[in-house]
């Protein structure tokens, strides 16, 4: 197996967010802890998004890059007042590039207790047959 085969996911250069000042919209962006498992038929990501909820998650895929967006925040529904606030509530961002190997069209997304699931089937490899010769 080369290097290229064995790195079916590659995860994209950190990259710098604009100055809090520079940003369209306020607020802090967070990177997403992820943990990556592998067997022989997928790839299973395991990305922590506290306080972000299904509606609020978007995950999209172009170009073979896969881009996890969430917004984790208060509802605003409450009447309390905030005293010390240690939870850090904003955005989370990260990219992925997936190579040739993984079956685009079945990739699966579950979110649960603040933990986003993704599973990456792996495109069926060609089953060996055997070719029978016909007397012409």
């Amino acid at each position: 197996m080369t290097d290229a085969e064995a790195k079916e996911l590659k995860v994209r250069e950190k990259q710098e967010l604009a100055a809090p000042g520079e940003q369209t919209r306020p607020g802090a962006v967070y990177t997403p802890d992820v943990d990556i498992f592998e067997s022989d038929t997928e790839i299973t990501l395991l990305a922590d998004m506290p306080g972000v909820k299904t509606e609020k998650l978007n995950i999209d895929l172009r170009d073979d890059v896969l881009t996890l967006t969430g917004e984790a925040g208060s509802d605003g529904e409450s009447s309390e007042v905030p005293v010390v606030i240690e939870y850090g509530v904003g955005k989370f961002y990260r990219q992925f590039t997936l190579s040739e190997v993984i079956d685009q069209a079945k990739i699966m997304a579950e979110l649960k207790d603040g933990v986003l699931r993704l599973t990456l089937p792996k495109v069926e490899k060609a089953a060996p047959r055997k070719i029978t010769v016909s007397a012409g």
